[in-house]
């Protein structure tokens, strides 16, 4: 199964959407840099551990690579750069949702999506239908995330459209 590493904002988006139990139903692995999970995770969200979220090691190289990033990428935190570096270290996706991340990340050539990628693998693999994304959106909305708005929607009409 492919591996994908997330930053603390995606798995945050999942959860005000109540989506988080159908990510894991994905045919992915889901990880994050054990440090992240620590200090920005561990002590509301722990559960997600047992969900099937792993917690990774940074190599001492990934470690001296993310405070490369912190340093050339000044909008980027440490944690995100903790992400990224993971990423890097592993060749394998990044889930995020941080724009100053997302530029880093695609400029330092690591593959980006984000969290309407993740509710649009959702409804293609039928663990959710686009009702239940679109309730899922507005929950996040509510709770103040902040997603392209009209890009999620476009895309659920665009699934909409495709199994007509």
């Amino acid at each position: 199964m492919q591996l994908l590493i997330s930053d603390a904002n995606i798995l945050i988006d999942l959860e005000e959407g109540e989506l988080v139990e159908h990510m894991f139903g994905l045919p992915y692995l889901f990880s994050i840099p054990d440090i992240l999970f620590v200090e920005e995770l561990e002590e509301r969200h722990e559960y997600l551990i047992g969900l099937g979220l792993r917690l990774h090691e940074l190599s001492g190289a990934a470690v001296m690579y993310s405070m490369q990033i912190v340093s050339k990428y000044h909008k980027t935190s440490r944690n995100d750069c903790f992400a990224l570096a993971l990423a890097a270290q592993e060749k394998c996706p990044l889930l995020t949702g941080d724009k100053p991340l997302r530029i880093a990340a695609e400029s330092e050539a690591i593959v980006v999506m984000g969290t309407i990628w993740l509710v649009e693998q959702m409804v293609k693999q039928r663990l959710i239908d686009t009702s239940q994304a679109r309730l899922a959106f507005e929950k996040m909305k509510g709770c103040g995330r902040r997603l392209p708005w009209g890009v999620a929607e476009a895309k659920l009409k665009s699934i909409d459209i495709s199994r007509v």
